[in-house]
């Protein structure tokens, strides 16, 4: 997984590169005279946890393909990602339609991949912490980016299931979504046939 990173993980990527290239491995000392000791291991701990460089030996690394990475930082990551959180969630709206039509409906293209997760309100700032430790932009009901991005829906109840080990709407609530909307006629007409008259 890569993940996009702050400028001094950046700039320290770009003196890797530009001294040893994908070929040549390099170590730690390669920041000698330039930063402490600590702000050292951080700078590796960075760049090696997410994905811009990777370990040869116990003290010898190389730099990750830049074409590699910068097509990594637009791979979707979401889903997997939310299977770690530790609060309830479900994936509503047009997210939902995609989960339960198995992705016979896709809303989403590495250009732009919004994602609608209704959470409680109570738990706003853990889901902000969340996707920010993941580097995941995230907005409160409305909001846009290029890339991944979560819209946050904070409610007062949430009533979920569980599809793909992925909490969802429910699947009346998403087939009500689908058929409000002729442009999704195709998921909701496959949701009706796999699922028969949906009741609850």
């Amino acid at each position: 997984m890569y993940n996009e990173i702050p400028n001094y993980g950046l700039r320290a990527y770009a003196l890797f590169f530009s001294r040893h290239s994908l070929s040549e491995e390099f170590s730690q000392s390669d920041l000698d005279w330039i930063v402490g000791e600590s702000m050292k291991k951080k700078i590796f701990s960075l760049l090696l946890n997410n994905g811009w460089i990777k370990k040869i030996s116990h003290n010898s690394y190389k730099c990750v393909n830049p074409e590699i990475i910068l097509k990594g930082l637009l791979e979707f990551k979401v889903p997997e990602i939310i299977k770690k959180s530790k609060k309830p969630y479900a994936f509503t709206g047009l997210s939902a339609v995609e989960v339960w039509s198995d992705y016979s409906y896709i809303q989403r293209g590495k250009e732009k991949s919004p994602y609608y997760i209704k959470i409680l309100k109570k738990d706003l700032n853990y889901w902000k912490k969340f996707f920010n430790a993941y580097r995941i932009p995230n907005y409160i009901k409305i909001g846009s980016t290029i890339g991944e991005f979560v819209i946050l829906e904070p409610v007062e109840k949430l009533n979920s299931a569980e599809k793909n080990e992925i909490k969802v709407e429910t699947l009346k609530e998403t087939e009500k979504i689908a058929k409000a909307n002729s442009f999704y006629a195709y998921p909701y007409n496959y949701m009706k046939e796999k699922y028969g008259t949906i009741t609850a």
